[in-house]
């Protein structure tokens, strides 16, 4: 717990932030303060001031907080800053000259997994999918490689408050055998788009972590049923796990 009295006022709501951004759970007021010790007036009254302005929203029970748009936007735009930028986009593009395909940076935000980064390959025949593209959690790689790498008990409740939109005869639209198949990808730590977001396409994607082990974004590669098929984008599961861990230590570093 830290000192209340030697922490200055405007670095209060920082220190909120944090634990709450750093938690893989949504936390109350008084579970928060365990971690700084502020008169609960105080800690009630930041917390207010921190929904007013969008950086934490309460859960539907009105007890627990959790990351808002604002705050989530911040992580975000920590991750396009220059300096981390430059690292990351070596790293992609290394592996997008092994790989000799497209590659992927995904970020999970509330309209599904958003495309922040990526190096394009020089096939003629591609799948567009520009930075800045919004896909569904449910039936793309980098959705379901989010999705396996929260809690179970997470998991199953974000995965039943889904729509499970078919985009494809592929697409999952059943919640129980959405489950078990992230529970599959949560083991084997890759997932598989077999065109389930879009027919002709198919994808794999890896998880990378934080040393805590905490989801930061999906490393990716996609491409045409042309010249791709499940069984080959397995084959690349060690280097784009690798990568991950090169990417995370990036992240982390800067």
């Amino acid at each position: 717990m830290t000192d209340e009295s030697r922490i200055p006022t405007n670095l209060r709501t920082l220190l909120i932030l944090e634990i709450v951004g750093n938690s893989d759970k949504a936390l109350s007021p008084t579970e928060i303060n365990q971690h700084i010790g502020l008169p609960k007036q105080t800690m009630h009254r930041l917390c207010a001031t921190l929904v007013e302005e969008g950086f934490l929203i309460y859960e539907p029970s009105g007890k627990r907080l959790r990351p808002a748009r604002r705050l989530r936007s911040l992580g975000v735009g920590m991750l396009y800053a220059s300096h981390i930028h430059i690292g990351r986009r070596q790293i992609l593009k290394n592996v997008a000259q092994t790989l000799g395909e497209t590659v992927n940076f995904v970020v999970p935000s509330d309209d599904g997994m958003t495309y922040l980064d990526r190096v394009e390959t020089d096939w003629p025949i591609r799948v567009q999918l520009p930075v800045g593209t919004h896909v569904p959690f449910h039936c793309t790689a980098s959705g379901k490689v989010f999705l396996a790498s929260l809690a179970p008990t997470m998991r199953e409740r974000l995965v039943r408050s889904l729509q499970l939109k078919p985009y494809t005869s592929n697409t999952f639209e059943n919640a129980d055998k959405l489950l078990e198949s992230l529970e599959a990808i949560a083991s084997q730590g890759y997932a598989i788009d077999d065109q389930e977001f879009m027919d002709g396409m198919v994808a794999i994607a890896v998880p990378i972590f934080d040393e805590k082990k905490r989801f930061l974004a999906a490393l990716a590669t996609h491409g045409p049923t042309v010249r791709l098929d499940p069984e080959i984008l397995v084959q690349h599961k060690t280097l784009l796990s690798n990568a991950a861990r090169q990417l995370a230590r990036a992240l982390v570093d800067e």
